[in-house]
Order: structure tokens, then C-alpha cells, then sequence
């Protein structure tokens, strides 16, 4: 590939939050966790389990000029039902939250927007939770998601440019070990 479009590829953030000993509510880490597995990324790509960090995922934002978020979401749709909001519907999903990482998250994206770090162009991949209490089990709604959750956020990817290769493919150079 040439330098120069490296140079002038996208800065991605996949970040996956959630709190996996929630149900449903650790969907996100879970989806990061099999990208993490099955792909390999280019560089300017980073895939993150950001958990229930908030406000101290601000540096990872940093020089960022996409983000794609994978949680559970609130919907007030039937359990399992997979959503991609962007733009002005963001922070309206997050207004309701399903539990206290979302306020943070809510937070985190406010924060980086008044230090002038928010990314241009923000997506979140969600689903509906069905059950958002104590137990590492993802309901059987949520978990037939996943595949389409994954499926959802290399979509978002390869909108921007970016190619990923599964992990028997990743022979590159190009591409992170």
C-alpha cells in the first residue's frame, strides 16, 4: 500500500463497553472479544474492551476520527432486536440507561466534545438487552445477535476504507500480529 494512503486513512476506535457479570449488558466486551479473535486490523484501527471504564477512556479517544460503539441499549424494543444509531440519536439513547457505564459513557462522549477530542463520526452497534442482572449468561435473544453485531461493525469498517482480514488471512505486513 502506498505511504500515502496510509497517511490518509481513518483513526478507528471500536470500543465494546459493558459489564459482562451483567447478562446481556457485557454484549459489547463480547463482540470486541471475538474481533479481537477472529480479525486482524490495519494499523490506525484499535479495538478496545473499554468495560465500564467512562470518563477514563478519554485518552483513548484522543486523535480518533471515527468511533463505533457496541453496548447494550435500551430501546424499548422486543429483546435481541440489533439497532445502529448515529449523530443526534446518540446521546437520546443514552439517556436512558440500562446501568451506570452508560451515564459514563454519556459523560465520556460530552467531555471529549468541550476538549474538542470527539470523533467526527460516532455509530453505536446495540442490541436489547432481555436480562440486565447479576449472572455472566447472555439470554438466548442476545446471544443469537452477536455473529449479526460483529457482521454490523465490519460493515461500519469497511464503509470507511478499512479492510480486515480474518486471522488465517492476516499474512500482511500491513496488518497487527
Amino acid at each position: 500500500m502506498a505511504a500515502n494512503s496510509v497517511k490518509n486513512a481513518p483513526k478507528v476506535l471500536v470500543l465494546g463497553v459493558g459489564n459482562v457479570v451483567m447478562g446481556d449488558d457485557g454484549v459489547g466486551i463480547r463482540v470486541v472479544q471475538q474481533l479481537q479473535r477472529e480479525y486482524r486490523f490495519p494499523k490506525g484501527v484499535e479495538i478496545v474492551d473499554g468495560g465500564t471504564l467512562g470518563l477514563d477512556l478519554l485518552p483513548v479517544l484522543e486523535g480518533r476520527s471515527h468511533l463505533i460503539m457496541v453496548d447494550a441499549v435500551e430501546t424499548g424494543k422486543e429483546p435481541g432486536t440489533c439497532v445502529r444509531l448515529s449523530g443526534e440519536e446518540l446521546p437520546i439513547a443514552l439517556e436512558t440507561k440500562i446501568s451506570p457505564h452508560q451515564m459514563g459513557l454519556k459523560d465520556l462522549l460530552s467531555v471529549a466534545r468541550l476538549m474538542g477530542q470527539a470523533p467526527g463520526k460516532m455509530v453505536l452497534i446495540g442490541v436489547q438487552p432481555g436480562n440486565i442482572e447479576m449472572g455472566t449468561e447472555l439470554t438466548h435473544e442476545v446471544s443469537l445477535q452477536v455473529e449479526s453485531m460483529k457482521g454490523a461493525v465490519l460493515k461500519e469498517l469497511t464503509a470507511y476504507g478499512v479492510q480486515c482480514r480474518p486471522v488465517s488471512r492476516a499474512v500482511n505486513d500491513e496488518y497487527r500480529d
